[in-house]
């Protein structure tokens, strides 16, 4: 069976290294290079955590995450990931902390409750002023992101997966398991995948309205020097509330022994754009990124902006993921609204199992969606 993958970001990849080791001779075809800098899955790294305020199915799925995460770095002879532990605050009337915890109880992930004096006296770099509520997971941790597209592409070059990279796709035939290259170049295949992220409406203008591309910008700081070492031990933090809409990323350094840095972004949504342009990032959004996290990083007048960046999400308005069957032979994934990367192998895994027709489709979707809390059929058995 031929499978003809659009997009080679995490779940472009994760779809391609799946359907091959299920046997499909699979093509993936990427606008760019591999890694393309310009793609959402592209940058330092990502962020792995349960926390996800009442949606429970979200937080259940986490876990087979990490055990898709787990096959996937024995396949790669590599693991790309450093433990950090997940630190939730909410400030006056979010809630989100509270409804974390009623989610994590239920699905029996360890928290640890904390007030503001006592998040201050572990991580004195921090301001608690305003916390009402907060928690610690031991679990969550950084994904290095593009280390682990580079490697990904690599394995799936030596597995035998034809990557055409630098070319572009114009159209899809959903019903003849079709693609249209840029230079009329017609290649067929028994299924079509569309995983372009941001760039998903702009060939399938009919999921528009579940895939907006909206631009986000993430901000780099440098601590000063006596708080360097500390930041190397803090855990992610995330105060996802009405007020604040703020996470932090912190440093780690990776198996080759690069450092990665200290990344600050908003957790709500930009503005639509054009994720092929406009890539600088503005003075005022660096600005707007850094006034969230004066509220939490004390003294953050001592920090410097090492870099800003630019990223795109394609967002869904109730950051569901969108698994949609297009036509007899075509699908796409879509809608992963800045939270899929965490998520790219148990993906794979699914979307695989649902065009081989060992699982259905109608209930993969659900269940990508974050709808359905039971253990999923395709990943019951392998989650260990």
């Amino acid at each position: 069976m031929k499978s003809i993958i659009v997009g080679g970001g995490i779940m472009g990849l994760s779809a391609a290294h799946a359907l091959k080791k299920a046997g499909h001779d699979v093509v993936l075809i990427e606008q760019g290079t591999l890694p393309n800098p310009l793609g959402s899955s592209v940058d330092q790294h990502r962020l792995i955590r349960y926390p996800y305020g009442a949606q429970r199915g979200y937080t259940r799925m986490v876990r087979h995450a990490y055990h898709a995460w787990k096959r996937l770095w024995h396949d790669l002879k590599m693991t790309l990931y450093a433990e950090t532990g997940t630190l939730v605050l909410s400030g006056a009337g979010d809630g989100w902390a509270k409804a974390c915890v009623e989610a994590l109880t239920a699905e029996n992930v360890e928290q640890l409750a904390f007030d503001a004096e006592s998040v201050v006296g572990r991580w004195p770099m921090l301001n608690g002023d305003g916390i009402e509520e907060a928690f610690f997971c031991p679990s969550g941790g950084v994904l290095f992101a593009e280390a682990i597209v580079a490697a990904l592409s690599s394995h799936l070059r030596e597995r035998g997966v034809t990557l055409l990279t630098n070319t572009s796709v114009v159209a899809v035939d959903a019903d003849k398991g079709s693609v249209t290259l840029a230079d009329k170049t017609v290649l067929q295949a028994d299924h079509v995948l569309v995983t372009a992220g941001p760039w998903t409406s702009k060939l399938l203008p009919d999921l528009g309205n579940v895939s907006r591309p909206s631009r986000q910008v993430v901000v780099y700081l440098q601590p000063p020097g006596d708080l360097t070492a500390t930041w190397y031990q803090a855990p992610m933090i995330l105060e996802i509330g009405l007020s604040q809409g703020f996470y932090l990323v912190p440093p780690r350094i990776t198996r080759d022994g690069m450092r990665t840095g200290l990344k600050i972004g908003d957790h709500t949504f930009g503005p639509t754009a054009d994720p092929g342009t406009n890539r600088d990032a503005l003075p005022d959004e660096i600005d707007a990124i850094v006034a969230k996290a004066k509220t939490r990083i004390a003294d953050l007048d001592q920090y410097r902006v090492a870099q800003a960046k630019t990223c795109f999400y394609d967002v869904e308005a109730d950051e569901k993921f969108q698994f949609r069957q297009l036509g007899a032979r075509g699908y796409a994934f879509c809608g992963t609204s800045g939270h899929g990367f965490k998520f790219g192998p148990v993906v794979g895994e699914l979307i695989a199992d649902a065009l081989a027709g060992k699982a259905s489709y109608e209930e993969t979707a659900r269940w990508l969606a974050g709808d359905i809390i039971e253990e999923p059929a395709a990943t019951s058995d392998s989650s260990g």
